[in-house]
């Protein structure tokens, strides 16, 4: 892909369209100014759609509904909306519904391999430019009883989760290895975040 060549005195300003905390300290950590900016946007996913497609088209629309709600505000930016799924054979866990639905999940990926995509979406207010990209990262997990799920979902950490669990956090301890990037899985790819940044002509350390 050609970059985009702007004049580096005028370039846009990001805005993360995300309310995850973790996708928001992902993204400090390449040192830009950044805004974040939120909306309510169903995270429905069409039983067609691969997981490859799925987390493009969310990332996509989530950056297209702050972007709408900065033009009702005449309020310029750089975009960014990503979203993450698991995937085990093909089929998509989100978010759970409840800790039942946790469990099923964590009872599923016990002792398998599956795989973590990551959509990110950028839409430039300025000139209209869209780019939309995905990672994926394949994970192995280990064998745990429902004794221990359970202990685990008590924690209340996979309830806002793909996949129900978080691999920052207490669920590393089920992780037996990844292959690819880690911060994939949790929710924000920071690598290929500066990938599509130098498409814009703003360059990362």
């Amino acid at each position: 892909m050609e970059k985009i060549h702007r004049n580096t005195e005028d370039l846009p300003l990001l805005v993360l369209a995300s309310s995850s905390p973790r996708r928001q300290q992902l993204i400090h950590l390449l040192g830009l100014p950044v805004e974040i900016e939120t909306s309510d946007v169903e995270e429905k996913v069409e039983a067609e759609w691969t997981p490859a497609h799925a987390v493009e088209q969310l990332a996509r629309m989530k950056a297209s509904a702050v972007v709408e709600q900065r033009e009702a505000r005449q309020v310029q930016g750089l975009v960014i909306g990503a979203d993450t799924v698991v995937a085990l054979e093909d089929q998509i866990l989100g978010k759970p519904t409840d800790d039942t639905d946790a469990l099923r999940m964590l009872r599923m990926l016990q002792g398998r391999a599956h795989d973590v995509y990551t959509g990110i979406a950028f839409m430039d207010m300025v000139t209209g430019t869209v780019l939309v990209r995905h990672r994926r990262t394949r994970v192995w997990m280990r064998q745990r009883t429902d004794e221990q799920l359970l202990s685990y979902i008590a924690t209340g950490e996979p309830r806002d989760k793909a996949g129900a669990y978080g691999i920052q956090g207490v669920g590393s301890t089920m992780v037996d290895r990844i292959d690819g990037c880690y911060f994939n899985v949790v929710g924000l790819s920071v690598s290929l975040l500066s990938e599509m940044l130098e498409s814009f002509g703003i360059e990362t350390p």
